[in-house]
This record gives structure tokens, sequence and C-alpha cells, in this order.
């Protein structure tokens, strides 16, 4: 079989890997498919006067790597048929029954197709090395997103490297390729509080490994997601990370619609054990705890409640830090609710702008109407008395 020799291939791919913290195969796969790109710009080359090639033209040609020999071969497989129209994807069946008397028209045979290393030509062997330092970047790219698609869903470090727009370009350590890979943290997913200095370093949220060989940041982080403020917790708080404690619910508004308003945080939490008090435990001692998480998000308010199995318990915890003198579960199918407070607390409870009762909605899954206790229960008693003097006029 014909050779185009490659001296010293084995110790090029030793080499390689090496210097770019590749695994051997990876580094073949790169050097194969440059090399079959050189065969076509070869090819094309030859090409005078006829329709160019089309993109799927070499598809069923191959390079073979021979470390023993150093150098690669290019292979065919062609159809065996009667009549042949294209000597690079046919071959003919008088042809094949020279060498393989069992051979039918119908199967497919592989042939060694390697031009002479004076054919394949300088303009090939260029095409191939451009080719081979764009297919390794490939490979780093691809194990890259292999390795972080199994990270989605937790918190990594990162430092900020640059501004582009509105987003900052920030880093995370990589176990391939180069020592670090970066990440696009967009302007929805910052928080309002932070300061994204160059070089600071944030804890993020890794949300999503985009597809396909970007040329920009592959990783998109978040430091907006409620599963960093469930990492941070889980992180302080050894009863979550020993499931002695669980976090059932969480809603969060890190971005506020209304500019004067800050990020806030409702978590419900709950425990089967009878002697832990889960949300005594989220906060810690002194509030150690839960200090240490709202200095984590920059001074961020974080409201840790308990969790019921009861509609109407759970949704007057939720209003945290307001006292609720009543919830009336006004629509259990559709899951309305009417909260009574006092007069002093109705502010409270509805919060800045509403953005306490529109947490503890979302932290509940139940629409929350609240009203102030004494005015409620006046426009219940004038019903009342309409209700009545409307009986007595019917009778």
């Amino acid at each position: 079989m014909s050779l185009v020799p490659l001296p010293g291939l084995p110790d090029l791919i030793e080499e390689i890997s090496q210097s770019h913290n590749l695994p051997h195969i990876a580094v073949k796969e790169a050097l194969r498919e440059a090399l079959l790109k050189g065969y076509e710009r070869f090819r094309r080359s030859q090409v005078i006067n006829q329709p160019p090639f089309s993109e799927e033209y070499f598809q069923n040609f191959e390079v073979e790597l021979d470390l023993d020999e150093e150098g690669f071969r290019i292979l065919s497989t062609k159809r065996i048929v009667e009549a042949v129209t294209n000597t690079d994807h046919d071959i003919s069946l008088e042809e094949v029954k020279e060498v393989a008397d069992e051979a039918q028209l119908g199967d497919e045979v592989v042939l060694d197709v390697t031009p002479s290393q004076k054919d394949f030509g300088r303009m090939a062997a260029i095409q191939t090395k451009q080719v081979f330092q764009q297919k390794l970047r490939d490979q780093q790219r691809k194990l890259i997103q292999e390795e972080f698609q199994e990270l989605e869903g937790t918190v990594l470090q990162a430092k900020v490297l640059r501004f582009e727009r509105k987003s900052v370009v920030m880093s995370v350590s990589s176990s391939f390729g180069q020592p670090e890979v970066e990440a696009e943290l967009p302007l929805k997913e910052q928080l309002p509080n932070d300061n994204y200095r160059a070089n600071a370093t944030f804890k993020v949220y890794l949300k999503k490994v985009k597809e396909g060989f970007n040329r920009g940041p592959q990783l998109l982080v978040s430091r907006a997601s409620a599963g960093l403020v469930v990492y941070l917790f889980a992180n302080e708080v050894p009863e979550i990370e020993e499931e002695v404690v669980r976090i059932v619910a969480i809603s969060r508004e890190a971005n506020p619609p209304v500019r004067h308003l800050g990020p806030r945080t409702k978590i419900a939490v709950d425990t089967l054990e009878k002697d832990v008090d889960p949300v005594g435990a989220c906060i810690g001692a002194r509030g150690a705890r839960i200090q240490a998480v709202v200095n984590e998000l920059r001074g961020e308010k974080i409201d840790v409640i308990r969790w019921s199995p009861d509609p109407a318990t759970y949704i007057a915890n939720s209003l945290s830090p307001a006292k609720v003198d009543q919830v009336i579960l006004m629509n259990a199918d559709e899951r309305q609710s009417l909260v009574l407070v006092g007069d002093n607390q109705l502010s409270l409870a509805i919060g800045k702008d509403g953005q306490n009762v529109r947490l503890a909605a979302r932290l509940t899954g139940w629409k929350i109407d609240i009203k102030e206790t004494n005015n409620y229960r006046r426009e219940q008693e004038e019903l009342s008395q309409k209700g009545d003097l409307t009986s007595d006029e019917e009778e």
C-alpha cells in the first residue's frame, strides 16, 4: 500500500498531546481531519474546466495513520457497480472479480488512493497545517464542553477578565487545553450591587454550556439565578448538605422591575426531624450562616420561612416579616387566597412596590390578595346587613 511519510509521527502526537493537554485519540482525530482537508485541496487543485466538487463529495474518503511506518494513507470506500459513472465512488464488478471472486454488485470495497508525496503538493501541505491547528482548537472546545456539561447547575469560582457591550466576560478553570475558559455573564444575570472590576472574583451559577464551536465564551453563567442561593445555603448549612433540612421552594427577584428596590429572596425550608429548627439552622448562631450568604450576594435581603403542608399556614409564613391575622382560601382550585393583616402590618405585608407579596405568591404558588382586617370585617358586616334588609323586603 502507498504511504505519504510523516517522519517522527509518534513523537509529534505525543508532543502535541502534552502541549495542548489533549488525549492521544483527540490529536489523532484532529490530524486525520486535517490531512483529509489537505487531500481535498490537492484534488480540487486538479479540477480544470469542470464543475467544482460538492461539499459532500469526499464523504467516502478517510485517512489512516500508520504510527509504525510513520506516515498516512488515503482510503476510499467504493460501491461495486456494472457501469462506473464516478471513479471516486464506484468500481466495476469486473475489476473487483480479478482479486475477489465472491464480490457482488452493491457490495462496498475500501481502496488505497494515496497520492505520492510529490503530487500531494505544497499548497495541500499548507492547508493541512492550517486546518490541523483549527481542529486542535475544536477538539479542545469539544472536551471543554463535555467537561462543563457535567457541571451545569453547579456553582463555579470565576474571575472578571473584560467587558463586552453590557456583558461581563469571566474566566473559570478547566482541566483541558488552556488553564482558563471564558464564560459570559449577561446583563440580566448580573446583580445590581456587584462591582465587576477587572480581576475581581465571584461565585457564579453555571446556567448553560453553549453548543457548537463558537469563538466567543462557551459558558453562560449567572449571579441572578435562584440556584446560586440554594448552593450558598447548602455550603453554609451542614444540615442541608446532610439532608436533615431541605429547601422546598425558592423565589428570587435579583433584578427588581423598579430601580430603587433591592434584590430579595424568599426561601422555604422544612425538616422531618422533630428536634431540628430548619429556619434556625439556616440563620445560624447570631445570624452567622445567613450573613455569610448575604455577604456573598452583596447585601441582598433574604427571608427564610418554614414550609407547611397546610396552604393557609404556608401563605402566612411566606409573608414574613409581616404578621398575619388570618388566611382565607377563597378558591382552592384556582389557588386564590385572601390574607388579613393589622393596619400596622399592611405596608409590610405588601412590601415596597408589592415586592414582598409578589415573592410570596411565587414561593407558594397561590394568588394572594391582602386586606386590612378591620376594614374587611366592616365590609362583611355591611354586606350582611344589606342581605338582611333584602330578605325583610322580600318577606
